[in-house]
C-alpha cells in the first residue's frame, strides 16, 4: 500500500455502516475544501447492477469479480456511468443497496477494485467513503473518520428518507435490513467493517449534517498543522 512519503496527496477516509450519512458529509466536505471525491459503496452498487444484468447470481464470487474486471465505470458532476450511460438512480434502489452489501463479502471482487480506488486519488485531495478506505484502500489517509449512528437513528433516517421521495417505506422492514447489513459487513473475512486504530469516532444521532461537515474540517485542518 502507499505511504505518506511515496504519496504527498491528502486522503480524508470516513468509513462506516449503511445509512450513516457518511456518503452526504464526505460530498459536502470534498466540496468545502475543492478536493475529488469517491464513494465506494456506488462501486459495489454498480458491480451488483451490472451482475443482475447479466444474469450473475450475487452469490457467485468468481463470476461477479470477473464481471466487475469487465466494467467502464466513471463519476461525472455526481452521476456514475457504466460503459458512458448513466446509471445515477438505477444503482439507487433499496435492491441494489442489498445487492452491494452481497457482493461486497467477495474478496476476488475486493481486490479487483482495489486498483481502481487508488486511481481517484489525484490532486489537490481526496475525500473517500466506504466501509474500508481508512483500513484498506488508504491506510494512509492524513484523516481517518469513523462516522456511525444506533441503528435506529439510521433506520428513521432511511425511512424518512425514501417518504420524502414519495416512495413506500416501512420501518422495521428497514431496521431489519440494516441490521442483516451490519451483520454482513462486520463479519466477512475480507476487508470488515473496522474502525481503523488512529480514526476519529464520529457519532451523528445528535448532529446536524452541517455539524458532521464542521467537524470533520475542523480535525482536518488540525492535523495539517501538526
Amino acid at each position: 500500500m502507499n505511504n505518506t512519503a511515496q504519496n504527498p496527496i491528502p486522503v480524508i477516509a470516513i468509513d462506516g455502516p449503511s445509512a450513516s450519512g457518511k456518503g452526504t458529509v464526505a460530498q459536502l466536505v470534498a466540496e468545502a475544501l475543492g478536493f475529488g471525491y469517491l464513494d465506494s459503496g456506488a462501486l459495489y452498487r454498480v458491480v451488483a447492477f451490472a451482475a443482475k444484468q447479466n444474469n450473475i447470481d450475487w452469490g457467485n464470487a468468481e463470476a461477479v469479480a470477473a464481471c466487475a474486471t469487465k466494467l467502464d465505470i466513471q463519476f461525472k458532476n455526481a452521476q456514475v456511468y457504466l460503459n458512458n450511460t448513466d446509471i445515477s438512480e438505477d444503482i439507487r434502489t433499496e435492491e441494489m443497496g442489498k445487492g452491494a452489501s452481497q457482493v461486497a463479502v467477495h474478496a476476488p471482487l475486493r481486490a479487483a477494485l482495489v486498483d481502481l480506488q487508488h486511481q481517484f486519488r489525484k490532486t489537490p485531495g481526496l475525500v473517500a467513503d466506504g466501509r474500508d478506505m481508512g483500513t484498506v484502500i488508504f491506510p494512509d489517509a492524513q484523516l481517518k473518520i469513523f462516522l456511525t449512528a444506533s441503528t435506529e437513528t439510521r433506520a428513521d433516517r432511511r425511512y424518512k428518507q425514501l417518504l420524502g421521495k414519495g416512495l413506500p417505506a416501512d420501518y422495521e422492514a428497514i431496521l431489519l435490513d440494516l441490521r442483516e447489513r451490519d451483520a454482513r459487513d462486520q463479519g466477512r473475512a475480507s476487508a470488515p467493517l473496522a474502525m481503523a486504530a488512529d480514526a476519529i469516532l464520529l457519532e451523528t444521532d445528535h448532529l446536524t449534517i452541517a455539524q458532521a461537515v464542521d467537524t470533520v474540517l475542523q480535525n482536518f485542518r488540525h492535523k495539517k498543522t501538526q
